[in-house]
């Protein structure tokens, strides 16, 4: 068993690492404020392969695992999670296109998704369907051209910023196997958006409320077959929370390291923070915790790589468990500044902020302990 790194996987995180740290930490705070990420920035990151990270190099994708990509996202989060994040949502709807599109949906959008000249949102969440996701109402009846869309979805990153929505939507009886998944473009009649969500965290990421009122979409815009939708969506979430952990881990690694470089300058007592022992413990748990976070989310990649049987359920654990741990991390590192790690300045009160809501997207955490639950005692039964 080898836990190292390959030279080309090195090349990958030391490129996101590179780029982040150039083109997206010194903004950070501005863009925050701004509530929006330049779109120069997204083109920058496309050119470097991260508009279509696990997309095939058919397609003219980058072709990186998964493994691969948690080091990509790990790396670009150490800037700043939320940028990441919204990257990484992108890169999910990218690969259902890819993977599902017709030949005209590929024709006519993959090039601009993979480029990052046109960015994607992943609309599944509606108001009344958040952890209960197969609940969804938003409706898809079939026309002569293809779908009338009616419905809202929340807590949409990108709405109202994106140009291409992957929409989970109902065109058959109630449950998961009535779901299908349209993509539509923005400008389509009948698609609008709400007011910006004002939010604790992630707030460079334009979030809001999509909403469809008899939305015109071409039948060539479903992905797939009708009655898939649901099983493309869980298929799209192993793999998107694997990277919404591994923002999580690059966020808490970034708090850390701040951490540890203020204990070498911040002294109390007469001392530097760093010879108090009881401080000295904190960092030690601290890097424990980490450590093995980011060893069971590669192992969950690995799982998801190879195909496993049980790809689903590490998924899950490896959601809970990292970006459980990375929230308290970085929680922790604040509270080695102390009141300095309440201001802008140090840069830790952000990733704290931004982190708390990985516990919540892509499945609450403890959904993840529903679906772990749910698979362990499936495969106590099959052995019985």
């Amino acid at each position: 068993m080898d836990f190292s790194l390959s030279q080309e996987q090195e090349l990958f995180f030391d490129t996101a690492y590179s780029f982040g740290q150039e083109a997206i930490a010194p903004f950070a705070y501005e863009w925050e404020k701004q509530g929006a990420i330049p779109r120069d920035v997204l083109k920058a990151a496309g050119e470097l392969g991260f508009g279509g990270i696990y997309v095939a190099e058919e397609y003219g994708g980058t072709g990186l695992s998964r493994l691969d990509a948690t080091l990509v996202f790990e790396a670009l989060s150490a800037a700043c999670p939320s940028v990441a994040a919204f990257i990484s949502i992108h890169n999910m709807c990218t690969n259902m296109v890819a993977k599902y599109g017709t030949d005209d949906v590929r024709d006519s959008m993959l090039e601009r998704l993979i480029s990052l000249d046109a960015v994607a949102s992943y609309c599944l969440t509606e108001p009344g369907a958040g952890s209960d996701a197969a609940a969804l109402k938003t409706r898809a009846e079939r026309t002569d051209d293809g779908y009338s869309l009616t419905g809202n979805k929340a807590f949409i990153s990108g709405g109202g910023f994106c140009d291409v929505y992957v929409v989970m939507c109902r065109t058959g009886a109630d449950g998961p196997k009535g779901i299908s998944t349209l993509v539509v473009e923005n400008g389509a009649d009948g698609l609008s958006f709400g007011a910006p969500e004002q939010k604790m965290g992630w707030k460079a990421q334009p979030t809001a409320q999509v909403q469809f009122d008899a939305c015109a979409v071409p039948a060539a815009n479903l992905l797939g077959t009708e009655g898939q939708g649901f099983s493309y969506a869980m298929e799209g979430l192993d793999g998107g929370r694997l990277n919404i952990a591994a923002c999580a881990l690059g966020g808490a690694q970034s708090a850390m390291d701040k951490a540890l470089q203020y204990m070498g300058e911040r002294q109390a007592f007469g001392k530097n923070l760093d010879s108090f022992q009881a401080l000295q413990f904190r960092i030690a748990d601290m890097e424990t915790e980490l450590q093995s976070a980011r060893i069971f989310l590669r192992q969950a990649a690995w799982k998801l790589d190879t195909q496993a049987p049980d790809a689903t359920k590490y998924c899950a654990m490896a959601k809970r468990l990292v970006t459980d741990v990375a929230y308290k991390v970085a929680n922790d590192a604040l509270q080695l500044f102390g009141g300095y790690g309440y201001l802008e300045d140090y840069g830790v009160e952000k990733i704290v902020r931004d982190l708390r809501v990985h516990q919540i997207l892509e499945g609450t955490n403890e959904i993840m302990r529903l679906i772990t639950a749910r698979i362990l005692l499936q495969e106590r039964d099959q052995k019985a």
